[in-house]
């Protein structure tokens, strides 16, 4: 049986970690070895970013709800412990995005929490 060399997918191997490492400056996006070391930090950087991206965007709604419910007289804890005993099944999100484009409906359910709370 003929002998097969590895020259073909060794060649394919580099060029696509080189693809992915194309916009990075010097060596990095030149040399196979260095490029190689840079795309997988590259991509497990962008495996947890991923992940922290999701926490964030709960800490923004978190944020803009207890500023509006701060408006409203109540804490962030009150308010959602008053949505709770409510039975009002909203998520963070659209709380969020109640108390920035519907300030009258957000004052609504302040008031229901409120009533609940005291």
């Amino acid at each position: 049986m003929a002998r097969i060399k590895g020259g073909m997918n060794a060649k394919k191997k580099h060029n696509r970690v080189l693809k992915l490492a194309k916009g990075y400056r010097g060596a990095r996006s030149k040399q196979y070895r260095v490029a190689k070391q840079s795309v997988m930090r590259a991509l497990t950087s962008s495996y947890a970013g991923r992940k922290q991206r999701k926490r964030q965007m709960r800490q923004l709604w978190i944020a803009r709800i207890n500023a509006a419910a701060r408006m409203n007289g109540l804490s962030y804890s009150k308010f959602m412990h008053g949505l709770k005993l409510a039975d009002v099944d909203m998520n963070r999100k659209m709380l969020a995005e109640m108390a920035v484009n519907d300030a009258a409906g957000f004052a609504t359910l302040a008031e229901l929490a409120k009533s609940k709370v005291a």
